[in-house]
This record gives C-alpha cells, sequence and structure tokens, in this order.
C-alpha cells in the first residue's frame, strides 16, 4: 500500500520532516518527505497498510512543536527506492 500525504498547519521550521523520517524508518516504511513552497509539508508512505496507516495517524499529531490542521490523503504508487528519505523543497 502506497499512500501520498499532504499535512497542512504549523509544520514546517518545527522538525515535522525529520521526525516523520524517524517514524517512518522505526515503521520500515518506504518513501520520502519534503517541505513545499506554499508552507505544507508532502510525504509519499509506503509499506503494509497497518504500518502505513499508523504513520498517518502518528502524521495527524507530529512532532511536539507541530500544529496539525489537516491533512489531504490520496492512493499513489509504491516507489521503486528502498528506505525513508528527506527530499528538497518543491
Amino acid at each position: 500500500m502506497a499512500v501520498l500525504v499532504c499535512i497542512s498547519g504549523r509544520v514546517q521550521g518545527v522538525w515535522y520532516r525529520g521526525w516523520t523520517v524517524g517514524q517512518a524508518r522505526e515503521l520500515g516504511l518506504q518513501g520520502w518527505v519534503r517541505n513545499r513552497t506554499n508552507g505544507t509539508v508532502e510525504a509519499l508512505f509506503a509499506g503494509p497498510a497497518d504500518r502505513v496507516r499508523q504513520m498517518v495517524e502518528a502524521c495527524r499529531q507530529g512532532p511536539a512543536a507541530a500544529r496539525v490542521k489537516r491533512i489531504e490523503e490520496c492512493s499513489a504508487a509504491v516507489p521503486a527506492e528502498e528506505g525513508f528519505r528527506q527530499l528538497p523543497t518543491a
């Protein structure tokens, strides 16, 4: 299973990407996370459905300084690359 999520709120400048990388790696997920120029954070999570769901739910809270207002989610293709990484802002 793979999902693309767009997280809005106070999610930049609060260690959201670094937190996401750590959480996703702990769950053994593939994918990536990046800041968007519009102030949101975008992430692709791929792996077993229960772990992907767990990660999306964790993103609703995020790290301590974050204030998540909304998460938009849609299906995505499983990435070809192994592991989980942080990408540059797009």
